[in-house]
């Protein structure tokens, strides 16, 4: 099952709400040097070994630097029954837009 895309400019908004589940599988290095406010580091390479700390209730939004990665964890997240989104260009949509942004651990 795909999961389906959701824009930045849809994200900004859910995050103007209040803290929503953002889920960043870029590798640490890559999140250290900038990152979407609120996203919590999971690498995609332990997505499988810690699905457990994704909420099972309510929306879930998945992120890396373009889309690919997301996509995959996402999907995964998706067929373990999750309420996953892939956050459409990614980081570097979010940065190339001005938004916010976040940098360190």
């Amino acid at each position: 099952m795909s999961a389906p895309l959701i824009s930045i400019d849809e994200l900004e908004k859910l995050l103007a709400g209040g803290p929503v589940p953002l889920v960043d599988v870029r590798e640490p290095w890559e999140y250290e040097a900038v990152h979407v406010p609120g996203a919590k580091l999971i690498p995609l390479s332990e997505v499988v070994a810690r699905v457990k700390e994704i909420p099972t209730e309510g929306p879930v939004y998945v992120i890396c630097h373009t889309g690919p990665r997301s996509q995959r964890a996402a999907d995964y997240y998706r067929n373990m029954g999750i309420e996953a989104y892939n956050v459409d260009g990614g980081t570097q949509a979010w940065v190339d837009a001005g938004r916010e942004t976040a940098h360190g651990t």
